[in-house]
């Protein structure tokens, strides 16, 4: 008995669809005037026309996110923007500086290579420094030079 309420049930479902799908006519009588109907006009030319049911479609706009979504979107982006400038900025100061290590570590290095030489002011009395503490200078400006300089290349 269920299977036959089902049969019924399938029956007039298919029964209502091709009630929805009936074609519809379109035609103009020797007045100009547009007539529609379900029956082909006998004696008029006539031209089926594409019905379509009140229901509208899926948008696709039903992915698109809400305002209030776009709006914290926007935010979000904004502040890794703000965050990256920043970021940037810092690694172009530290460049900077690099650079001018780099150009002091480079007169430093030269001045201790040319001049045998050096006289240092300590603790407001003048003296000449020993040719080890030369060689501790010139050791340190090379590995200040290896360092900041080799990232300008």
């Amino acid at each position: 008995m269920k299977v036959l309420g089902w049969v019924f049930v399938a029956l007039m479902s298919a029964a209502t669809l091709q009630v929805n799908a009936a074609t519809v006519y379109k035609w103009t009588d020797e007045k100009g005037v547009i007539h529609f109907g379900d029956k082909q006009p006998v004696g008029q030319k006539s031209e089926s026309v594409d019905v379509r049911s009140g229901t509208s479609r899926s948008n696709s706009n039903d992915d698109r996110p809400s305002p209030q979504e776009q709006l914290k979107n926007l935010e979000a982006n904004q502040e890794k923007s703000e965050e990256a400038a920043a970021v940037t900025r810092k690694e172009e100061a530290a460049q900077k500086q690099r650079a001018k290590n780099c150009e002091i570590a480079k007169k430093n290095l030269e001045t201790m290579t040319n001049n045998a030489r050096i006289k240092v002011e300590e603790n407001g009395e003048q003296r000449y420094l020993t040719p080890q503490e030369i060689e501790e200078k010139r050791n340190e400006f090379n590995a200040i030079v290896e360092k900041d300089c080799a990232e300008q290349k």
